[in-house]
């Protein structure tokens, strides 16, 4: 017998012998804790969660510190990075957006993900009440909830997800298919051919020709300009406005951040998910040109509204409670300090 053949034969004896004992002889028995640590999974009906609560305020903080380099601070995604929120009423076209209100059938999924995978490089770092309250600015995000909800063990089960009704079970393996003895290799096709073509999506258009256009609108308006006699200018005294607080716009620079992934001030500001806010203090509400405003603000800017600190203020502090029906997601800023920041922020700021 070849030295293979032996040492084979004596490696299955080995094997049987061992198989037989039921015991390798290696290792431990894990210990309760041990074996906690990984039971980490939550069920649809909230089994496994640990106890816990966290609001919508408290989620959007952490969700900004979090999860908004990757997920922008309203679930409306950067770059390529997954958008968490929108999306609805989109499934069934040609260019479906799932997200988590849209698509994700159960919120225990929602719940789980972030909690053993989140944040990106620093998974499993975040207690069960901060994953109870980023996951309750995920439900805001996606008006599944109002803006003074609470997440918890308790009520965590109550809550519904707007696709839950359209997942249903997998039963492909009871298709008829599955019960041939032998698979059918008969009567294929003699050749294969290409019918269409995956269409690519979330490219961004290139500006090159909207900025040639807007160009060639500059230097016609110059050459009129040119051409028709410079009227007399009558003299208008206006009244000087009140100095800015200098350590103010500083801060409420700082505090714009959360609203930098919808908006856009200062030089070259153009309209983005959201309008434009250079000179915006004093405006009348719903005027930005070329955006397209929801039903709410078209109303408001019709009864005249103006956006004066009051108003912006109270905009601030609840959006949604201000201008009911408005689409902007942000849930709100609850500090008078944050939001006095921004107001003389955006009064510095123009084009």
């Amino acid at each position: 017998m070849s030295k293979l053949l032996k040492a084979t034969a004596i490696g299955l004896a080995l094997t049987v012998s061992v198989a037989e004992a039921g015991n390798l002889g290696l290792g431990r028995a894990a210990t309760p804790a041990e074996v906690a640590a990984w039971d980490i999974d939550i069920r649809p009906d909230g089994a496994g969660l640990p106890e816990g609560r966290g609001d919508v305020y408290a989620g959007e903080e952490l969700f900004v510190e979090q999860c908004a380099v990757c997920h922008g601070d309203f679930g409306e995604g950067v770059g390529r990075w997954p958008v968490l929120a929108g999306g609805f009423g989109t499934l069934a076209s040609e260019d479906p957006v799932k997200t988590v209100g849209s698509y994700w059938p159960y919120l225990s999924t929602v719940w789980d993900y972030v909690n053993r995978a989140m944040p990106f490089g620093y998974a499993q770092s975040l207690s069960p009440d901060e994953v109870y309250a980023i996951v309750a600015y995920i439900l805001y995000s996606n008006d599944i909830v109002d803006d003074e909800f609470e997440l918890s063990h308790e009520n965590f089960a109550e809550v519904r997800m707007p696709n839950e009704e359209n997942f249903f079970m997998d039963d492909r393996l009871d298709s008829p298919i599955f019960a041939r003895a032998e698979v059918c290799m008969t009567d294929c096709k003699d050749s294969v051919e290409i019918t269409a073509r995956a269409r690519i999506i979330d490219v961004t258009p290139e500006t090159e020709g909207a900025e040639q256009v807007e160009s060639t609108e500059q230097a016609e308006d110059t050459e009129q300009v040119e051409a028709d006699p410079a009227p007399v200018a009558e003299e208008i005294v206006v009244a000087a406005a009140p100095a800015l607080d200098d350590a103010l716009v500083a801060k409420g620079e700082k505090v714009f951040r959360k609203c930098k992934a919808c908006h856009q001030v200062g030089e070259g500001a153009t309209n983005k998910t959201g309008p434009m806010l250079n000179d915006i203090i004093g405006a009348q509400v719903g005027a930005v040109e070329g955006f397209r405003y929801s039903k709410t603000f078209v109303k408001l800017a019709e009864d005249g509204v103006v956006w004066d600190d009051a108003a912006m203020d109270a905009f601030l502090e609840k959006p949604k409670n201000w201008a009911k029906g408005t689409k902007m997601s942000f849930a709100g800023l609850r500090k008078e300090d944050d939001r006095a920041a921004i107001i003389e922020y955006l009064k510095s700021v123009s084009q």
